[in-house]
């Protein structure tokens, strides 16, 4: 999902040469994961269970100078939302959630592998897809505005709290059903082939 050379700022030890993120591909990474041993076996967090033992899978296999890293797992948190934006791959939506080039608000990072190789990268050749986007339905799409009131055509905060108790309503059941309503109306999100059975499963997560 974006590769770059880090720097001092990016807090990761110095020996870290090369960030490659990783996250799902689409179309065709459901179906790989519904049929995965942590998808199957009931228990709890399904999704980082997998997400550890796939990318640490491929850590291994790379060779000791290769760490895995996860956004989930505790305290200290690693800045992905930060690695993201480095990339140049990914930009701060109107919204604030994080757009990717191709995969839009749907974009989901499942982890990172810290190289001390330096690999030779191509520089990013991407554009914010919100630059060109007219309508920016991802400002209008929340049924409750749990986004926050708009200022100077942004959204002013998150409340987490008026988008789990709407959640929990009849009137919330579309976006328990198919996933955030803001995610999904962004044109790049709507290309990328993500399932609705995925983003219900994400929206399941969140309201535990």
């Amino acid at each position: 999902m974006g590769t770059f050379h880090p720097n001092a700022s990016d807090r990761l030890p110095p020996e870290v040469q090369t960030l490659v993120l990783l996250g799902p591909a689409e179309p065709g990474f459901w179906a790989h994961f519904t049929q995965s041993p942590e998808a199957c076996d009931g228990q709890p967090n399904p999704m980082d269970r997998w997400s550890t033992r796939v990318i640490g899978k491929i850590a291994e296999q790379l060779g000791h100078d290769t760490q895995p890293l996860f956004p989930f797992g505790g305290k200290p948190f690693h800045p992905f939302y930060s690695w993201a934006l480095r990339s140049g791959r990914a930009f701060a939506a109107p919204v604030h959630f994080l757009v990717h080039d191709t995969a839009g608000l749907h974009v989901s990072y499942r982890g990172a592998l810290a190289l001390t190789a330096r690999l030779d990268i191509a520089p990013p050749n991407a554009a914010s897809p919100c630059d060109g986007c007219a309508q920016k339905p991802c400002l209008t799409a929340c049924p409750v505005q749990a986004l926050g009131p708009i200022n100077a055509g942004r959204p002013t905060g998150y409340n987490v709290d008026v988008c789990q108790t709407h959640l929990g309503t009849a009137e919330g059941q579309a976006c328990m059903d198919g996933g955030c309503l803001a995610r999904g109306a962004c044109p790049v999100s709507q290309r990328y082939g993500r399932l609705a059975a995925q983003s219900s499963f994400h929206m399941r997560q969140f309201k535990k």
